[in-house]
Protein backbone atom coordinates (compact mmCIF):
# COMPACT_ATOMS: atom_id res chain seq x y z
CA UNK A 1 0.00 0.00 0.00
CA UNK A 2 1.18 3.47 -0.76
CA UNK A 3 0.09 6.11 1.73
CA UNK A 4 0.33 9.78 0.87
CA UNK A 5 0.38 12.40 3.61
CA UNK A 6 -0.39 16.02 2.85
CA UNK A 7 1.67 18.51 4.86
CA UNK A 8 1.04 22.25 4.56
CA UNK A 9 3.76 23.91 2.50
CA UNK A 10 4.68 26.30 5.31
CA UNK A 11 5.54 23.30 7.55
CA UNK A 12 7.06 20.91 5.03
CA UNK A 13 10.49 22.54 4.92
CA UNK A 14 10.76 22.71 8.72
CA UNK A 15 9.70 19.08 9.08
CA UNK A 16 12.08 17.98 6.36
CA UNK A 17 14.96 19.74 8.10
CA UNK A 18 14.06 18.20 11.45
CA UNK A 19 14.36 14.58 10.33
CA UNK A 20 17.05 12.74 8.43
CA UNK A 21 14.34 10.69 6.68
CA UNK A 22 10.87 12.15 7.20
CA UNK A 23 9.06 9.30 5.46
CA UNK A 24 10.80 6.70 7.63
CA UNK A 25 10.12 8.73 10.77
CA UNK A 26 6.41 8.83 9.90
CA UNK A 27 6.33 5.10 9.13
CA UNK A 28 8.09 4.26 12.41
CA UNK A 29 5.66 6.42 14.37
CA UNK A 30 2.71 4.69 12.71
CA UNK A 31 4.20 1.25 13.43
CA UNK A 32 4.84 2.17 17.08
CA UNK A 33 1.32 3.45 17.55
CA UNK A 34 -0.15 0.36 15.89
CA UNK A 35 1.93 -1.90 18.13
CA UNK A 36 0.97 0.04 21.26
CA UNK A 37 -2.71 -0.39 20.35
CA UNK A 38 -2.27 -4.14 19.66
CA UNK A 39 -3.05 -3.64 15.98
CA UNK A 40 0.33 -5.05 14.87
CA UNK A 41 2.54 -7.71 16.41
CA UNK A 42 6.28 -7.24 16.85
CA UNK A 43 6.88 -9.45 13.81
CA UNK A 44 4.46 -7.36 11.76
CA UNK A 45 6.28 -4.19 12.85
CA UNK A 46 9.55 -5.81 11.75
CA UNK A 47 8.08 -6.62 8.34
CA UNK A 48 6.41 -3.22 7.96
CA UNK A 49 9.72 -1.46 8.56
CA UNK A 50 11.68 -4.04 6.55
CA UNK A 51 14.02 -4.73 9.47
CA UNK A 52 16.32 -7.75 9.65
CA UNK A 53 15.29 -8.81 13.15
CA UNK A 54 12.70 -8.32 15.84
CA UNK A 55 15.49 -6.88 17.98
CA UNK A 56 15.76 -3.97 15.55
CA UNK A 57 11.97 -3.59 15.71
CA UNK A 58 12.20 -3.43 19.50
CA UNK A 59 14.83 -0.69 19.19
CA UNK A 60 12.50 1.35 17.01
CA UNK A 61 9.59 0.83 19.40
CA UNK A 62 11.70 1.82 22.41
CA UNK A 63 12.79 5.04 20.66
CA UNK A 64 9.07 5.83 20.40
CA UNK A 65 8.45 4.99 24.07
CA UNK A 66 6.64 1.74 23.30
CA UNK A 67 7.77 -1.31 25.23
CA UNK A 68 7.33 -4.91 24.31
CA UNK A 69 4.44 -6.94 25.65
CA UNK A 70 4.69 -10.24 23.87
CA UNK A 71 1.80 -12.39 22.80
CA UNK A 72 1.94 -16.16 22.90
CA UNK A 73 2.33 -16.31 19.13
CA UNK A 74 5.32 -13.97 19.30
CA UNK A 75 6.97 -16.07 21.99
CA UNK A 76 6.46 -19.20 19.88
CA UNK A 77 7.86 -17.43 16.82
CA UNK A 78 10.94 -16.38 18.80
CA UNK A 79 11.38 -19.95 20.06
CA UNK A 80 11.22 -21.22 16.48
CA UNK A 81 13.77 -18.63 15.35
CA UNK A 82 16.03 -19.57 18.25
CA UNK A 83 15.77 -23.27 17.37
CA UNK A 84 16.65 -22.57 13.74
CA UNK A 85 19.61 -20.46 14.84
CA UNK A 86 20.87 -23.14 17.21
CA UNK A 87 20.62 -25.71 14.42
CA UNK A 88 23.13 -23.70 12.36
CA UNK A 89 25.74 -23.71 15.12
CA UNK A 90 28.56 -26.26 14.94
Amino acid sequence: MILTVKIPDELAQDLGAGFENLALAALEALAAEAYAKDVLSLEQVRRMLELESIWRAQEVLSRHGVWMGQTGDEILAEADTSSRFRATLP
